[in-house]
């Protein structure tokens, strides 16, 4: 079965070295190329893609930027492909929602193999509408909450925060990070705005409310109990 791939990388040689061993090992797979986010982001609005390849250091937008706009909408498996190594990158990479990394310089059949598991994985399950941990339950295409089975009303933040949690149980999120992923990195409010609205959730939440739970000094995270 074909699989439809974007390449967002601004370096021409490793565009060239990814699409000829692609295209070799892989004919399976059909690869649209960006060489730069916001062509990136053109192109993910204009198609749908079983897997997005992306560099850190894009021109225009950065990787981080382009995916917390993927975020919003689709849950399309995403590779990193940087040479910024440290483990404190990694991990934002991976609180902004990306599926796996990959540093260069890597070895194209080490990143070819990755790409083979995510869309196996992504093709084998159906991605459920409907996210659950504990009491709460959100459905995400009709933007509706339960706790306990009674349906709760929350506004646009609140929603956007929970969902962000919920997606990763377990996973604590910075302050930083979820002002990124719910307000926009644009945002020029400090990070007393979530703060703010995490004690609104939980109020909102009622009993559930305490599932959500403050990490000293590093943010919050959400769990089943």
């Amino acid at each position: 079965m074909q699989s439809h791939i974007l390449l967002v990388e601004d370096d021409p040689k490793i565009r060239e070295a990814i699409i000829d061993y692609f295209s070799e090992k892989a004919p399976e797979y059909t690869m649209d190329i960006a060489k730069s986010g916001l062509e990136g982001l053109n192109k993910i609005e204009e198609n749908n893609y079983d897997l997005i390849l992306l560099d850190v250091m894009l021109p225009q937008m950065s990787g981080f930027d382009l995916i917390v706009k993927i975020r919003k909408s689709m849950d399309v498996p995403v590779i990193f492909m940087t040479a910024r190594t440290s483990e404190e990158d990694r991990l934002y990479g991976y609180e902004l929602g990306c599926d796996d990394y990959v540093c260069k310089p890597f070895s194209i059949a080490e990143l070819l193999a990755k790409v083979n598991a995510l869309i196996k994985r992504s093709k084998g399950t159906v991605l459920d509408d409907i996210l659950v941990c504990g009491n709460i339950q959100l459905h995400k295409r009709a933007l509706t909450v339960r706790v306990a089975g009674e349906e709760i009303e929350l506004p646009p933040k609140e929603l956007k925060m929970l969902s962000v949690l919920m997606e990763r149980p377990g996973w604590t999120f910075s302050r930083d990070t979820l002002l990124d992923l719910v307000w926009g990195r644009d945002f020029f409010g400090n990070d007393r705005v979530v703060d703010n609205h995490i004690k609104k959730l939980r109020k909102n939440l009622k009993s559930a409310g305490a599932q959500i739970k403050t990490v000293f000094v590093k943010g919050y995270k959400i769990m089943e109990e």
